[in-house]
């Protein structure tokens, strides 16, 4: 960094330490000021320190009873008696809880060791008499209850003897004047009390502090308040209870200098000093960094590294880290405050500087969060996008995507966590065997049910790892043999689905190879089709150009081209059609046509042919119109090229069958004959263009005469089947009737 960097950079640190300061003094100013401007006398730090003065009165002066004279004034009721012989059930319970107890001692110290048996049996017969003598003589138990009572007496008179020095030392910072309202007896530390009244002796003008019992705020003093200390045990309360004192109790101004809350109230002064000194400076500081804040700034080159860096952290994290820096500096500004009121300089500049470097990198992560907010506009955080895209890379969200991908089959994730909480249970179970081996059964069940998910475990791994070696395979084009598939698991169904797909793979390989075959094919015969009607266009061409050619011959050659030209025309338009058809560009004129009159106009076309062959047709239609709303010169065209191929490829001498019938709602058309070619290839290849019947191409069909028939019927969202029984040859069509 150089040296220009390296001053600016000082400069900043020396504004966000003066903003750091002044925002400390207000903190301070806000969370401590109120209690730093009012007097000494009128604080909470001061009525802690009365109330605990309080308690050591009522401890060493209110009950001013000796040991024994408490013990003497010890009294039992017959509900305690009482309360003492049922305390652990009636006689007979604990008679048998006391031998139940000695039970198991006496048989184990039979045949060891008669003698200790023998003390175990005197033991529990002593006992088995005291509880029986409780339910005989009031007297006994009393003397039991009286003991205890003498056992809490001592108790409490050796917890309090303790703070007897420090009450010596409280004693001479208070004046006191209380009077027992039922007895009168006074307790005094006034001199001169024989000659004038407490009134004068104790007054607003001689005395920094006063309370009077009772007063507006306060009722009697009973000397059981215990504010601070909590010594007061069931007995002590009964021996003093019911007492209550009125009175007075003050802080004198002629206390001597040394006193206790001489010493107290000194030292609040010099801190509130110290408070009125450091909300000023800070006030000032606060002034002074606002004025200054365009004259810092942090240097280019070390910004665009920290915002390089903190732009790469996740928008949850930087979330997190901005808050943590809050929370430490507020921390540090509870401890500027504690440290500069008690003068701890040393302390007090360590925090400044730590709270600094805080306050810098809370101010850095705030402009970068604000980074694109603009003065006067919108903020430019490529709006929602952006957000979202911030959103997405969080951990937050990754954490959520991992859980729901975790979660994605519901199944093994529930059966992945139960196995994981069996693990964490069996490691658990071992550490408190451990600590505490009765739960040893615990453990044996748990770790026959982590052997027995272990081999759940081993099994599901192996399965795992055959699927993943099947699809290795798979992927190198070996297809191998068929996954096993075990149960209803998702490991299960994946080698299900790993099986679909390997056979998909397979009927995917036959149909590109078919396809190859199949386009090779069509390339033949486009070929093939096209060229004999043009070669023959091209020979007789040639031929008209003869000298010497007489008439005849030229007016029969030109007949053949003309011939092979239509028939060139045919073939172009057959397959301009199809290709239309297939790509689903032709556009269907829809109305409500008839189809039996429809099918009647289509043979009614081919009467001429029909008579002029051996073919006998069979044609069965409803006496009754069947309606369909179709395309009529569309489908007018499928029922032609049925009829044609019919005329072409159909046995000589045999009968053609043509039906039409209604099926709920469906019309199916059937055409039905003998065909005089063996049909040995698969019946969907019928359907590929320039695929004829007559595999030796001696007829004149373009073998687009199926593949448009179909790519019509398609477009009406019909079906058009083709079966084939041996030389039987049926096409079924199949149209939404109206």
């Amino acid at each position: 960094m150089d040296t220009k960097s390296r001053n600016k950079l000082l400069k900043l640190v020396a504004v966000v330490c003066l903003f750091t300061i002044g925002i400390s003094g207000v903190f301070t100013t806000v969370k401590s000021g109120g209690k730093y401007f009012k007097n000494y006398y009128h604080t909470d730090e001061f009525r802690q320190e009365y109330y605990q003065f309080v308690d050591l009165l009522s401890l060493f002066e209110l009950k001013r009873l000796t040991k024994e004279e408490v013990k003497k004034a010890i009294t039992v009721s017959a509900e305690e008696v009482e309360e003492h012989r049922i305390r652990y059930g009636d006689l007979a319970s604990q008679i048998a809880n006391i031998e139940e107890q000695y039970r198991f001692k006496i048989e184990d110290a039979e045949g060891a060791n008669e003698e200790l048996a023998d003390i175990y049996r005197a033991e529990r017969d002593a006992k088995i008499a005291d509880i029986t003598e409780n339910f005989k003589n009031d007297d006994h138990v009393r003397k039991k209850i009286v003991k205890e009572k003498e056992e809490q007496v001592d108790e409490y008179f050796h917890n309090i003897k303790d703070y007897r020095s420090l009450y010596n030392q409280y004693k001479g910072s208070f004046s006191y004047y209380l009077k027992n309202t039922e007895t009168g007896k006074v307790v005094t530390n006034l001199a001169g009390i024989e000659d004038k009244p407490v009134e004068a002796l104790i007054t607003k003008q001689n005395s920094n502090f006063i309370q009077y019992y009772p007063s507006k705020d306060t009722g009697y003093l009973t000397g059981e308040e215990h504010h601070v200390y909590g010594y007061y045990n069931d007995v002590i309360l009964e021996v003093y209870g019911g007492q209550t004192f009125e009175g007075v109790i003050a802080v004198p101004k002629s206390k001597a200098a040394n006193s206790v809350v001489k010493g107290w109230s000194s030292d609040y002064e010099k801190r509130q000093a110290g408070m009125i000194i450091f909300a000023i400076a800070s006030l000032a500081a606060l002034i002074l960094s606002f004025f200054l804040r365009r004259w810092a700034s942090m240097p280019v080159q070390l910004e665009r590294k920290l915002t390089h860096y903190y732009g790469r952290i996740p928008i949850d994290v930087r979330a997190v880290l901005a808050g943590l820096t809050a929370i430490f500096v507020v921390i540090s500004f509870f401890l500027i405050s504690d440290t500069i009121l008690y003068f701890e300089i040393g302390e007090t500049f360590v925090v400044i500087v730590l709270a600094t470097f805080l306050m810098l990198a809370l101010l850095f992560q705030g402009k970068w969060l604000l980074r694109d907010w603009e003065k006067g506009a919108e903020p430019d955080w490529k709006r929602v996008a952006q957000l979202q895209q911030e959103w997405k890379n969080s951990l937050i969200s990754r954490l959520f995507e991992l859980l729901r991908a975790f979660f994605l089959n519901r199944s093994i994730g529930v059966q992945m966590l139960i196995l994981l909480s069996g693990v964490f249970l069996l490691g658990a179970c071992t550490v408190v065997v451990m600590i505490q081996p009765a739960f040893v059964l615990v453990l044996f069940i748990l770790v026959i049910v982590g052997i027995l998910s272990l081999v759940v475990l081993l099994k599901f791994t192996g399965y795992f790892n055959k699927i993943v070696e099947n699809t290795d395979e798979l992927a190198a084009g070996r297809m191998g043999a068929d996954l096993p598939i075990k149960g209803k698991s998702v490991l299960g169904r994946l080698a299900g689905n790993i099986n679909v797909l390997k056979h998909g793979v397979k009927n995917s390989q036959n149909e590109q190879a078919k396809s190859e075959r199949m386009k090779t094919e069509l390339i033949t015969n486009v070929s093939h089709d096209l060229r004999t009607p043009l070669t023959s266009i091209i020979t007789y061409s040639e031929l008209l150009k003869t000298p010497d050619l007489s008439e005849a011959d030229r007016a029969a050659y030109i007949e053949v081209i003309d011939r092979k030209s239509k028939r060139l025309k045919v073939l172009i338009d057959d397959l301009f059609e199809a290709s239309k058809m297939a790509s689903g560009s032709v556009e269907l004129i829809k109305e409500r046509v008839d189809l039996v009159q429809l099918l009647q106009q289509a043979l009614a076309e081919h009467n001429e042919d029909i008579d002029q062959t051996t073919l006998k047709f069979r044609v069965t239609n409803p006496e009754t119109p069947v309606y369909s709303i179709v395309d009529g010169q569309k489908l007018w065209r499928v029922f032609d090229n049925l009829i044609n191929n019919i005329l072409k490829y159909s046995l000589e001498n045999t009968r053609v069958f043509i039906a039409l019938q209604k099926v709920d709602d469906k019309a199916m058309i059937t055409f039905k004959n003998i065909t005089k070619y063996e049909l040995a290839e698969s019946v969907d290849e019928l359907f590929e263009r320039f695929k004829r019947g007559d595999e030796s191409r001696h007829t004149e069909g373009s073998g687009l005469g199926l593949a448009i028939a179909k790519s019509i019927v398609d477009l009406h969202e019909g079906k058009l089947d083709i079966e084939v029984d041996g030389d039987l040859f049926k096409v079924t069509i199949t149209l939404d009737t109206v």
